[in-house]
C-alpha cells in the first residue's frame, strides 16, 4: 500500500518494555505509528496488510522465560508467519531490536533465504517459515552488559535502513558519533554453521558491527539484515537515540555535529523513506 503518512505497526507483548521509544522513533521519521499486542494480531492477522513498516520492540518478552524471545517467536511462527511472509514479499521494511532481533531469527526472518527467485528477489518458503540459522546466545563474559558501545556499519551492506550511517557520519568524529547503547544478557551472534556466517558476509546482510564485541559475537556482528535488505536486526537500540542528548557525553560532541537527526534517527528515516518509495 501507499499512503501520504506511512503507517508502521509496533508489535508488543507481555514483558517488552522499548515499545514507546519504538513509537516515538517513527513519529519523528515521519511515521504514524500503532502499538498493537501479537494476540489481537492472532486474533485477526490481516490488520498486518495495512501497514507499510513493522517493529518488534526490545524488552524481556514473556519474562524470557525458556531462552530470550522464545515464546514470542513461537507464536509468531506458528499463527502468525503467512501474514508477515506476505509483508516480506510486499517488500515491508522490518526491525527487531534487542530482543526483537532474538525474536526475529527464532522466526527465521533472519537471516531467511537467500536470493532466489520469489517475489522481491527472495523464495519465502509458503507452508512453513524458514528454519532457524542463527542465534542470539549468552554473553561471552556470562554477565548482563549495559553500556554504549562503539559501532560501525558494514560497507557493501545491502541494509536499507543503515545505508545513510557512513555517508552522514563517517567523519573524523565518527567514533564518538557512532555508539549505540546495549542492554543484554543473551547477545552474542552465532551463526548454525560457518557457511551461513559466509554467506551473511557475501550475500552483503552483516548490517553493523561493534567496535568493541564486549559480548563475543562471531565476526563482531551487531546486526544483520536479509537478502533484499529490508529486514534489519540488531542487538543494540538505535530507538534509544533518537536526541543528541541521550548520548553519554553529548556536551563533548562539536556543535557542528549534533545539528540534524541521529544515527539512531537515522535508521528510521532511511526506513521511512524507502517504504514510501516502494509503495507498500
Amino acid at each position: 500500500m501507499s499512503t501520504t503518512t506511512p503507517r508502521a505497526l509496533v508489535i508488543r507483548a507481555a514483558g517488552t518494555n522499548c515499545d514507546a521509544e519504538m513509537c516515538r522513533a517513527f513519529v519523528l521519521a515521519g511515521a504514524s505509528p500503532d502499538l498493537v499486542h501479537v494476540d489481537a494480531l492472532i486474533a485477526e492477522p490481516s490488520r498486518i496488510e495495512q501497514y507499510d513498516l513493522l517493529a518488534f520492540p526490545g524488552g524481556f518478552s514473556y519474562g524470557d522465560d525458556i531462552a530470550s524471545g522464545r515464546i514470542f517467536a513461537m507464536k509468531l511462527r506458528e499463527k502468525l508467519y503467512p501474514a508477515l511472509r506476505a509483508a516480506a514479499v510486499r517488500g515491508c521494511p522490518m526491525i527487531g531490536a534487542c530482543n526483537g532481533f532474538q525474536v526475529l531469527v527464532q522466526v527465521g526472518l533472519l537471516p531467511g533465504p537467500s536470493a532466489g527467485a520469489g517475489s522481491g528477489g527472495v523464495a519465502w518458503p509458503e507452508d512453513a517459515a524458514p528454519a532457524q540459522t542463527a542465534a542470539l546466545s549468552f554473553n561471552a563474559g556470562g554477565r548482563f552488559i549495559d553500556a554504549w558501545l562503539g559501532v560501525t556499519p558494514t560497507k557493501g551492506s545491502r541494509c536499507i535502513w543503515t545505508a545513510e550511517l557512513e555517508e552522514r557520519f563517517g567523519g573524523e568524529h565518527a567514533a564518538d558519533v557512532m555508539r549505540l547503547p546495549i542492554a543484554h544478557g543473551e547477545g552474542r551472534f552465532v551463526a548454525a554453521s560457518k557457511q551461513v556466517l559466509s554467506n551473511l558476509d557475501r550475500n552483503g546482510q552483516v548490517a553493523m558491527r561493534y567496535v568493541d564485541n564486549v559480548n563475543g559475537s562471531e565476526q563482531a556482528i551487531a546486526g544483520i539484515c536479509d537478502a533484499t535488505g529490508r529486514i534489519f536486526g540488531l542487538m543494540p537500540h538505535p530507538e534509544r537515540y533518537l536526541d543528541w542528548t541521550l548520548h553519554p557525553y553529548w556536551t563533548r560532541l562539536p556543535a557542528s555535529v549534533r545539528r540534524g537527526p541521529t544515527p539512531g534517527l537515522v535508521m528510521f528515516q532511511s526506513a521511512v523513506r524507502a517504504a514510501v518509495g516502494a509503495g507498500v
